[in-house]
């Protein structure tokens, strides 16, 4: 039951976050135990620093779908790092001492419905996550002076700040470097981070439990809210009037208010237009894709971070073949320095361009979006800003289905990476897309062999 419960989550994440993702992260951990009677999940991950990149960038992932798969309304993970022979005995320790994988974080409560949360809360901040560890370049810069702008003087400049871009480039990064600076700088201060996907389960949790009157007092009573990925409030009308009116409460008592999208405010679909303006009130901003300098500065940080040196001729190899965000960078690296240590090889370019050419040619790594849309082009009359566009006439939008299809099928990109790429779309449109596509060639011939001859030549 167990290993059939972590086989669906793989396969879950696989479609949610990407397949190199789960290759590079989760193929490498295990479910070792599933206690239901104090719903505690015991994961085994192979050492620490797999265990330390999953908490600090996928423990919303997770939470989320171990919950479901095991339908239970709260869980604990608990990470395991160590050996076999020691985990029955390090199981026995973990009632007291264990690492959670918790949602939010809430720094000193001023009243006491505040100080449970507190002690639940405390110290889930990603420490990795510094101004220190940010590299800065020409596509992040205002960004990351904004914020550290704003840690010096919480309310007072940039309220709210808003900080957009696609997947992977920082944004979660900027965040939690907000919160461990503030925190940093004054231990009394109520700083929370939260996703919006968590928030708007945390509303619908509240309403059903008879809960609003808390939940409302909870955020109302911080000083610093950092809300990660805002578009996920979109269509959710009872959850906007809450946070319009939790915005408001905060605004009006110049607490600071950060927040980060895949995209301009403007631009998120499904949001009130009285809310829509409020997260514009202050200072907008985005990060993009980092120029090569600024991704051979992020490799050579990070290798120095774990305290490996890196050639200036590999970092520029890796450089050049990752171009889309930095998590796939990070990404790229970890895998050479694993492939290096596993095999007791110095890291150096022939290494680096056997580990990355044998996985571009094994996932379909050699293809990208813009070659999907160039074959897009050539069966469909409509262009990139076409099927960018918020039009939705009928031949249109079924192009875009077909490309979002493609790309799901040729690329190992994720349904959120492929939705910003096509006009900032959410995953669940992304999903829609693939489903209908694929029902549409099931019961039409004629299209599924398009389809396949489409495939051949992007993969071409």
């Amino acid at each position: 039951m167990i290993q059939g419960i972590w086989d669906q989550f793989l396969k879950i994440v696989k479609e949610e976050a990407g397949s190199r993702v789960v290759e590079t992260w989760f193929k490498a951990v295990t479910l070792y135990e599933w206690d239901s009677i104090r719903s505690i999940v015991y994961l085994q991950a192979p050492n620490s620093f797999v265990k330390d990149w999953i908490l600090g960038n996928y423990n919303e992932l997770v939470q989320h779908h171990l919950k479901r798969l095991l339908n239970v309304e709260t869980l604990k993970v608990v990470f395991l790092d160590f050996t076999n022979e020691n985990i029955e005995k390090k199981l026995t320790d973990t009632t007291n001492k264990k690492t959670e994988l918790v949602p939010a974080v809430l720094d000193k409560p001023k009243h006491a419905l505040l100080k449970r949360l507190q002690s639940k809360n405390r110290g889930s901040f990603n420490v990795s996550y510094q101004f220190e560890t940010f590299v800065v370049g020409p596509s992040n810069s205002l960004a990351s002076a904004a914020a550290q702008a704003i840690t010096e003087n919480p309310g007072e400049l940039y309220n709210p700040l808003f900080i957009y871009g696609g997947s992977g480039l920082g944004k979660t990064h900027l965040l939690h470097a907000i919160g461990n600076g503030i925190r940093a700088r004054n231990k009394k201060a109520m700083v929370l981070y939260q996703t919006a996907d968590r928030f708007v389960n945390e509303f619908i949790s509240a309403i059903r439990f008879n809960k609003v009157h808390k939940f409302q007092a909870k955020y109302k009573n911080i000083d610093v809210l950092l809300i990660d990925d805002i578009q996920f409030i979109s269509n959710k009308e009872q959850t906007q009037e809450a946070f319009f009116h939790i915005f408001n409460s905060l605004y009006d008592s110049h607490k600071q208010i950060v927040f980060s999208s895949d995209t301009f405010p403007q631009n998120i679909d499904g949001i009130a237009e009285r809310l829509r303006s409020r997260l514009a009130w202050g200072l907008v901003t985005d990060i993009h894709v980092p120029s090569l300098e600024t991704k051979v500065a992020i490799l050579k940080r990070k290798a120095d971070l774990h305290e490996e040196f890196l050639d200036d001729e590999v970092a520029h190899f890796i450089a050049m073949r990752v171009d889309s965000n930095i998590r796939e960078l990070e990404g790229a690296l970890v895998r050479v320095m694993a492939f290096s240590s596993l095999t007791n090889q110095p890291v150096s370019i022939e290494l680096a361009k056997k580990v990355l050419l044998r996985v571009s040619d094994s996932t379909g790594m050699g293809v990208n979006f813009k070659q999907v849309i160039k074959c897009i082009s050539n069966f469909y009359p409509y262009s990139l800003h076409d099927l960018c566009s918020k039009k939705r006439n009928r031949n249109l939008s079924f192009a875009r289905h077909v490309a979002m299809f493609l790309m799901k099928k040729t690329t190992d990109k994720s349904l959120r990476e492929i939705g910003s790429f096509l006009g900032g779309r959410d995953h669940s449109t992304v999903v829609h897309a693939l489903n209908k596509v694929e029902k549409y060639s099931e019961t039409n011939p004629a299209f599924l062999d398009q389809l396949r001859r489409m495939e051949r030549a992007i993969r071409k």
